[in-house]
């Protein structure tokens, strides 16, 4: 690995990281941006499934980083960071940026498990800090995969594995058209389908399920009706006065509580 130095917001080795809070909106033709020391080792250890395509460092954080980035074969551009923040359209305080390649779209089948199995569906939720937390979520408590409805933001844009602290680059996910479509994979895989809400039976009572998909809606109106009709419902008991948590928090628990003998003991 070879520094390559660069002074001119405007080299064109850098189209990759121009503007990038605009282009988060719109997507970025097969790539992602990955921000920070933290997602840079993860994007880079052998958990990850992305390819890198390249990084752009301060001079600073070099030093640190430069045992972890010897084996890369992408390159690795150091700038200072008025130049990072003139590229990027905002101040880059971390100093850290790497651009990641997607490759193709994953098979939501392919991600359930023939034995036991525990993955999580996301339906609506267009927070990019809820679904950043919940893939966290995911890792900590040991699902097997992510599964999301076309409404539900993209887990690698760059707030959303951020805030994951790279695990949306380390859990396997996969997209659906609709929750029904969620519903459907239940079947076919003979997954107990389970819906967060308030009104439902108490979920540190139940009994251990084998084979389970724990489905999330959005904050406020929460899952839909008739997607939580044709699942069973469970619920997260709370002190009076309190109906609600923040989707993330909600899933936390009931994951905690499904995650069994996945979880390592204290």
């Amino acid at each position: 690995m070879t520094p390559i130095p660069v002074d001119d917001p405007a080299d064109p080795r850098l189209s990759a990281y121009t503007q990038m809070r605009e282009r988060d909106l719109v997507g970025r033709e097969g790539r992602f941006i990955a921000e920070g020391e933290v997602v840079l080792r993860v994007l880079l250890s052998g958990a990850a499934r992305f390819r890198v395509e390249s990084v752009l460092v301060s001079p600073e954080r070099l030093p640190g980083l430069a045992p972890a980035l010897a084996g890369l074969d992408a390159p690795v551009y150091v700038a200072a960071k008025p130049v990072m923040g003139a590229v990027a359209g905002f101040p880059i305080h971390r100093g850290v940026l790497a651009v990641g390649l997607r490759g193709p779209e994953r098979d939501p089948d392919a991600l359930v498990p023939a034995g036991p199995a525990l993955l999580v569906g996301l339906v609506g939720l267009s927070n990019h800090d809820n679904v950043g937390g919940l893939f966290r979520n995911a890792a900590a408590f040991g699902a097997d995969a992510v599964l999301l409805d076309a409404e539900t933001c993209d887990p690698l844009y760059r707030k959303a594995i951020r805030v994951s602290a790279g695990t949306s680059l380390t859990v396997p996910f996969a997209r659906l058209p609709t929750g029904d479509a969620l519903l459907a994979l239940c079947e076919r895989h003979r997954l107990t389908p389970l819906a967060l809400s308030p009104r439902g039976e108490d979920i540190g009572r139940l009994p251990p399920l084998p084979r389970a998909l724990l489905l999330l809606g959005t904050e406020g109106p929460g899952l839909p009706e008739a997607l939580m009709a044709r699942a069973r419902r469970v619920a997260i008991p709370m002190a009076p006065g309190v109906d609600s948590l923040n989707v993330a928090v909600a899933g936390a628990v009931a994951l905690h509580r499904l995650g069994g003998e996945r979880l390592a003991p204290i």
